[in-house]
Formats: structure tokens, C-alpha cells, sequence
């Protein structure tokens, strides 16, 4: 591919950004029914802005006119809260493999919400992996089997993650349409902080009702990965690669989110999916193979 070095830079980027959104799948399903789902989004929205606050006293540092027009944080904390918060919520039930299907089909979500906001054309080798990739996690969030295809009988928790998916695609222009040429770092902390207000507002009553003090190790862990890895790095990266490349093809790494998922699923010892399931996964990165071919939308 001929790629200018910001592509590539792009490129790299997501590659890390999938393998660090794949470990809240495995993790968040372990902890998902240990604490309300708006409580420890509220709590890693927080630290995760104090985190990225850090980055940015010790890097750029604030400027006033990184904070011009408050409102545009605001739009895009409460889109990505959303999706986090529905994303929990769904993996109660989802298995971590199927809900990372259901997030293979954002690229899709997001190369139509790229068009009506960006005015983003896909391109045919962009609609023929976007297809491939569809059909790929339909096969696996149905199971692999047909009656369930035939009968529609999708799981609630995949539905939910389903509406959580949305919110996300939209996020993913929105980050281009409202940025003003502030950088990675401190756009992600007024993202941060936007959607720290928002969730601790929305779930103050969860807050106050969990156990902190008795909740078990792991979900203190899986905090400390949420924070540290899928909201803060993985935000960063986010809006890097958005400020890079077009919205679906940014999206396109969550193609590989259900293959790394398999792969933090077998790390903590889980059963892996069935062989016919692993064949949408297979669609999926022959997908992405497809859509990284073509470079010619910008």
C-alpha cells in the first residue's frame, strides 16, 4: 500500500487500539453482573480523566482555547458513556466473542454516519468488505446455526450492545466534525471529562448504593484495565487514527476485535467457540484484509 507515514502512524494505532478494546470483552463479561454498569463506567470516566490530565500537564499543556465551545465535549463524552455503559449492560449475558461480533458490524454503522456527516463515499472494495465482515458476525452472533438465523433469536444482551454500537459509530466522525485542531491528548481529556460529568450525574444512585469496600479483586483489576488501557490509551488512539484516516476504514480494525478476544479467552482458560462459529470470525479478517487494500478515500 502506498501510505504517506501519517497513515501508517494511523494504521498502527488502530492495530494496538483492537487488541486493548478485545481485553474489556473477556474482563468486563467476568465483572459485569459484580457491579451496576453505569457505577464502574462513572468511576473509570473519572480516573480515566485524571490519567489523561496528567498526560497533558506533562505534555502540551492546557490552553484556553483547547476548551472554546464546551457543548462539543459534551456530544461526544455522552456518545462514548453511552456506548460503554450499554456494552456492560449487554455483556451480563452476551459471551465475550459474540458481543465482539456485534462490534464488527460498526464499520458498517460508521461508514453510513460518515456519509451523513462527512460526506465519506465507500467505495465498492469498502462496500464489499463491509458485506463479508456483516455476514461474518451475523454467523457468529446467531451461533452458527441456521433456526436461529431463520427465527431471528438473538440474544437480549447482544441486542443492547447492539444500541451501545451505534452511539460508538456515531462517535467515531463526530471526533473529525468537531474537532478544531486540538490535539489527541487534549481532546480526549475534555472528552473524558465531559463524559465524567454526564455518567456520575446519570448513575449517582448506583455510586452510592455498591459495596466499594467488598467488591472482589478482580473487579478492581478490570477497573485498572479499563482505565488505564480501554478508555485513556485506547482513546487516544481513537482520535489519532479518526484525525488520519476515513471513519470506516478507522472502524475497520474492529474486525479483529472478535480474533483477539478468542485469543484473551483462551489466556484466562475459557472454552473457545465451536469450529463452524470461528469461520465468521475468519469472514471478519478477510474483511479487513479486503478494506485495507483500498486507500484512495481520505
Amino acid at each position: 500500500m502506498n501510505l504517506t507515514a501519517e497513515q501508517w502512524r494511523g494504521h498502527a494505532a488502530m492495530l494496538v487500539f483492537s487488541a486493548l478494546v478485545a481485553g474489556s470483552f473477556s474482563l468486563g463479561h467476568i465483572v459485569a453482573n459484580e457491579i451496576a454498569p453505569s457505577a464502574v463506567n462513572a468511576v473509570r470516566f473519572v480516573l480515566a480523566a485524571i490519567v489523561m490530565g496528567l498526560f497533558v500537564l506533562t505534555g502540551p499543556g492546557f490552553k484556553r482555547a483547547h476548551f472554546q465551545a464546551p457543548w462539543r465535549y459534551l456530544i461526544l463524552g455522552g456518545l462514548f458513556g453511552l456506548y460503554f455503559v450499554l456494552m456492560f449492560e449487554g455483556l451480563k449475558t452476551a459471551k465475550p466473542v459474540s458481543a465482539a461480533a456485534v462490534f464488527t458490524l460498526m464499520p458498517m454503522l460508521a461508514a453510513v454516519f460518515g456519509y451523513i456527516l462527512l460526506r465519506q463515499i465507500t467505495t465498492s472494495r469498502m462496500a464489499l468488505a463491509l458485506t463479508i465482515a456483516a455476514l461474518g458476525a451475523l454467523w457468529v452472533i446467531f451461533r452458527a446455526d441456521f433456526s436461529a438465523i431463520s427465527t431471528l433469536d438473538v440474544g437480549r444482551g447482544e441486542v443492547i450492545y447492539f444500541i451501545g454500537c451505534i452511539s460508538h459509530a456515531i462517535y467515531t466522525p463526530m471526533v473529525r466534525k468537531l474537532n478544531r485542531g486540538e490535539g489527541a491528548v487534549t481532546f480526549t481529556f475534555g472528552t473524558l471529562v465531559a463524559g465524567s460529568i454526564l455518567l456520575v450525574a446519570v448513575g449517582f444512585s448506583e455510586l452510592i448504593a455498591t459495596p466499594w469496600a467488598e467488591l472482589p479483586a478482580i473487579v478492581w483489576i478490570t477497573l485498572g484495565y479499563l482505565v488505564v488501557f480501554s478508555t485513556a490509551a485506547s482513546f487516544v488512539l481513537l482520535q489519532y487514527a479518526t484525525l488520519r484516516l476515513p471513519s470506516a476504514k478507522v472502524m475497520a480494525y474492529s474486525y479483529l476485535t472478535p480474533t483477539w478476544v478468542i485469543l484473551w479467552e483462551a489466556a484466562l482458560g475459557n472454552r473457545l467457540p465451536a469450529p463452524l462459529v470461528m469461520l465468521g470470525v475468519g469472514a471478519t479478517i478477510v474483511a479487513l484484509l479486503v478494506l485495507l487494500k483500498d486507500e484512495a478515500v481520505s
